[in-house]
């Protein structure tokens, strides 16, 4: 290591005086908020309200409506969201806090990713929401003219989306994501954010804010490059 070099102060010019104390400690305060915040960004697994503000002004602007809920604990073990759905017939009722799911109880094989146009069940999709997937649903009653455009939107970014249909949507399309960070998942009843929104058309700058803003931010860390197209339970 080599030993400081000296340096001579400059003088300071006539007239010229440092900053009082307390402007350095408004100074310094602002840099811990400014730190904080980018803190937050970075580890709180993308339920930050600045995100949330951001997704909710687009998808509003867009004609959606969007909604940031805390998913239901899991009923039989606390620490294992699997245990409320053993089997993928699992009654669903009271299980989930929001339609389509967004997080909670889930069957512990995910679904293998990709864009299906037949329903999958929606037990294994909330799986993969909690890897951090972005999920495109859609009712029976909307046009398939739609939904080619809904898997070109997939096909932008594929890892860590996923799409399906479901009954009970109608004309509707929605995306969810579950996020949390996970150093805090099952910890003292963190369980995560689940993020929906409910569209009544396609618009893909909406789309395209909730997708960046939300994919591959789930509550158990899952890199985005374990949710490519085509891979599943192993």
């Amino acid at each position: 290591m080599q030993a400081p070099k000296r340096r001579t102060e400059p003088r300071r010019r006539s007239g010229a005086s440092p900053l009082p104390r307390w402007a350095w400690a408004v100074i310094g305060a602002g840099a811990v908020a400014v730190v904080a915040v980018v803190a937050a960004l970075a580890f709180g697994g993308g339920s930050s309200g600045t995100n949330d503000a951001s997704v909710a002004k687009a998808m509003t602007s867009a004609g959606c409506t969007y909604r940031a809920v805390r998913p239901k604990p899991p009923k039989k073990n606390q620490l294992n969201y699997h245990a409320d759905v053993p089997k993928l017939t699992t009654p669903t009722k009271g299980l989930w806090s929001t339609f389509p799911p967004s997080a909670g109880a889930h069957y512990g094989a995910w679904a293998v990713w990709g864009f299906w146009r037949q329903p999958v069940n929606p037990r294994q999709v909330v799986h993969n929401e909690e890897h951090g997937g972005v999920v495109i649903w859609w009712g029976p009653q909307v046009p398939s003219s739609t939904v080619d455009k809904l898997e070109a939107f997939y096909q932008e970014k594929p890892e860590g989306m996923f799409g399906t249909p479901i009954a009970g949507l109608g004309k509707k399309i929605a995306l969810t994501a579950w996020t949390g960070d996970p150093a805090k998942y099952y910890r003292d009843g963190n369980y995560g954010i689940g993020h929906v929104a409910v569209c009544s058309s396609f618009d893909e700058q909406a789309f395209a804010t909730f997708r960046d803003a939300f994919r591959g931010k789930g509550p158990e860390g899952i890199p985005l490059a374990s949710d490519a197209p085509g891979s599943g339970p192993q």
